[in-house]
Parts: structure tokens; sequence; C-alpha cells
């Protein structure tokens, strides 16, 4: 009703001409020209430790903390938890953060705008001991919810205010677009350095950029997205101690890195479900067939191994950190988790168990794999090949279908330890709108 008003009236209400979403959206948008399709929109903003603090920004932080909110990744809204999912951002060779997900506007606004297929928001302090001090609130609201009141912003305000002579006043913000051109699938970052304590007027510079193009915003009240150009962004900033710089490079997910030239010998189901580049989750049915010596039932327990059944549900879910992948698998209920990554020999991954870590081959063969254990380590140190265990896996396609058949044989004869085989299909892709 109020756009059909502006629109009227031939007035322009524009909300969130800030750093988020106005600033992010004109650079997102910039990084998606001339892609076919969009993965990955991930943002990222660091201030340094001396910025000034305001009660509202701390209010709206601290009022997350212990909060999870809906989050678009994969195609699927998922529940993230506050101050969670760490991951280091590098602004330059020698400015590099930790941040954390964090709910901002981008979050609800950017999965229907860009058609993005995931959406990620980080922020981050440049003290540790500022970091651990949020983790610390989350967990204490977790458990106890009290009210972010005015007289409980002013003490953590104090609290931060103890702190600000230490640090640098240098921060930053980075935007991250991955996404597909062709057959290749291209990462384009734009970062933005703020030295001499001009952070603080970042915020203002999307707002700048508007006005100065006011006559061609067309009329109407919406959320400012995208309005401004990258160009306009970016000379709203030039009176400021701000440098940017744009780059583009190859994002291979972690199997099209192992495998190179043989990727393309892989059946698209195959291919589906190791195009990971954010979060991705498949799921369907599965028969679990479990060993009975000692030996066996020994190692299925210290891995977590499903129990046996004739049929139960499974879900795959997968997330991508740096070059390798977190594996969660969950076998009606019974969950069990492995980090996968390159290895040093071409056409080989490792995947590390808790202590353990593995290194399998990966031949093709019609379009699937096999996943020999080729050597494994029990916390760094080399195993014998007698202690290893055998691996005959395999993961196909078949009537358009993914399938896998994972059987492990324990060593000293134990006998069979586990077999799961079944099917998966990815999760459908639900409507870009919070549910």
């Amino acid at each position: 009703m109020l756009d059909d008003q502006a629109r009227g009236s031939k007035r322009k209400l524009l909300s969130g001409v800030s750093s988020v979403p106005g600033l992010s959206s004109s650079i997102a948008a910039d990084l998606c020209v001339g892609l076919d399709e969009i993965l990955l929109i991930d943002t990222a903003i660091l201030p340094g430790n001396r910025a000034p603090r305001g009660a509202s920004v701390i209010s709206s932080i601290i009022g997350q903390l212990g909060t999870s909110s809906p989050v678009w990744r994969g195609g699927v809204w998922r529940d993230q938890q506050c101050w969670s999912d760490s991951r280091n951002v590098r602004l330059a060779p020698d400015l590099e953060r930790s941040a954390q997900y964090i709910e901002v506007p981008d979050i609800v606004l950017f999965p229907a705008f860009f058609g993005a297929r995931s959406v990620m928001f980080r922020a981050g302090m440049e003290l540790s001991i500022m970091t651990i001090g949020m983790r610390a609130v989350g967990l204490l609201r977790r458990r106890w919810m009290f009210d972010i009141t005015a007289r409980r912003t002013a003490l953590f305000q104090w609290i931060a205010n103890l702190f600000l002579r230490f640090g640098t006043d240098r921060g930053g913000m980075r935007v991250a677009v991955v996404g597909r051109r062709g057959t290749e699938l291209m990462r384009r970052e734009w970062r933005l350095i703020a030295e001499a304590g001009d952070g603080p007027y970042i915020p203002a510079v999307a707002a700048r950029a508007v006005i100065r193009r006011l006559a061609q915003i067309a009329p109407g009240a919406r959320p400012c997205l995208a309005e401004a150009t990258r160009t306009e962004i970016e000379q709203a900033m030039a009176d400021l101690a701000v440098s940017t710089v744009t780059d583009e490079a190859p994002s291979p997910t972690l199997f099209q890195t192992v495998l190179a030239d043989r990727w393309a010998d892989l059946s698209p189901e195959v291919q589906s479900l190791h195009g990971v580049q954010d979060v991705e989750s498949f799921s369907g049915k599965a028969q679990v067939t479990r060993g009975d010596s000692l030996i066996a039932r020994l190692i299925a327990w210290l891995f977590g191994f499903p129990t046996a059944a004739d049929e139960t549900p499974v879900t795959v879910t997968k997330m991508r950190i740096g070059a390798g992948e977190i594996w969660e698998r969950n076998f009606g209920g019974r969950v069990f988790r492995s980090y996968c990554k390159p290895a040093d020999s071409p056409y080989r991954f490792r995947e590390r168990f808790w202590l353990f870590n593995f290194e399998m081959d990966l031949p093709v063969e019609d379009g699937g794999l096999r996943l020999p254990v080729r050597r494994g380590w029990l916390l760094g140190i080399l195993l014998p090949r007698f202690l290893l265990p055998k691996s005959e896996s395999r993961e196909y396609a078949l009537n358009g279908v993914f399938h896998f058949d994972v059987a492990l044989s324990a060593p000293f004869g134990g006998g069979l330890i586990v077999r799961y085989r079944g099917h998966l299909q990815p999760d459908l892709r639900q409507l870009a709108s919070l549910p």
C-alpha cells in the first residue's frame, strides 16, 4: 500500500540506504553481471576495533546472540545460530579476521532479488577477546534469554569501550559472488579497506551515491537494492581514506579440484552431489547392514556408523570450508560427520573422522566413482596397511538418480563393519521467501 501511495504521489522512499543492503546490493549486482547462475552471495563487514560503537548497533547485535534465524543456503531455508559458522576473511595480505554469521536485511532480500542459491552475511571483531565475549553472551542467552534493555546495552557498551585503545582504526568489507558462466565456476570478490579512522563514514556512502542520482531513482517505497552502480558507489567515497580492489578466479568444487580432467567423465547426478559452493543437502532412503564381530562393532561404535535397518531415511548435508568440505550423514536421526580435503596427489582426497585420517583413490568408472582406501593415519602417525579398513564403496547413477553403496570391512579378518546403500536426490528448491 505504501508503495502504491508513493508511486501515485511520485515520492521516493528507500529503506536501508546504508552499508546493507544499499551498498552491498550495488556491489553484488555489479559482480553478478555476465553470470548465467548465481550460486552464492557472501558478504562480510570487519570494522577496526577503534571504530565508534553506537548503542543502537550494540543493541541490535547483542539482541541476536543466542537466537537463530532462517538463512537461504543451497536453495533451502535453514535455521542458523547467530554468531556461528566462523570463517577467516582476508581483505589484504596483512589484514585477515574471523567473521561470524549475523542477520541483516541482505539475508531476507537477496535470495529473491538476485535469484541466488545461497546468501550469507558475516561480521567480525578485530580483537579475539571481543569475539570470545560475544560467544559467551550467546551461550548465556541460549540458556537464559534475557532482554536487551537500555540499561544492559549501556553496560555492554561500557565493557566494549574499555578495549577502545587496543587494536587499530583499520577495517573493511568484502562482497563475494560465486556463479556459473557457461561451464565455468567463477568467484568474484570486491574488497574495501578503510584507513585512518574513515570506516564509520562507509554507511553514509550509499546515501551519498543515491542522492547524487536522485533524479534517476524511480518513484515508490522499497528497500534500497542496487539503486546505484558500483562506479557511483566508489565515486561517493573518493574523498575518504579508502581503497577497493576487485578480482576474479575459478571456483572449482572439492572433487573438481581432485579429479581435474576426469571430472567431465562423471554423470550429472554424481556431479550434482559433489557440486557444493556453500551448503547443499540431499535426501533419500538407505538399507544398513552391520557386522557382528567384536572388532566390527567396536569400530562402528567409535565412528558413529548407523544401526542396521531394512529401510531408513537418510540425509547428506555438505558444507564447503575453504578448499574442503564437511560431510554430515543422518541415518534416521543417527548422525556422523567427516571433513574432506584434497590429497597431496591428484585423483585422491583425504577424509578425517575424529582422530583418524584416510586417503582414498578416486577411479572413475562408467560415470561413477569408486573409493578404495589407500593410506591412513591415527593422530598423524601412518598406519601399516594391515591395520587399514577395506572399502568397497561406489557412487553411481541409475535411472537418473544418484545411488551409493558403501561397504567397509575391518582389519584382522574382522569381517563387515557396516554397509549402507541407497539413493539420494537434491532437496527441492523452495520459494525464495521466508518460510
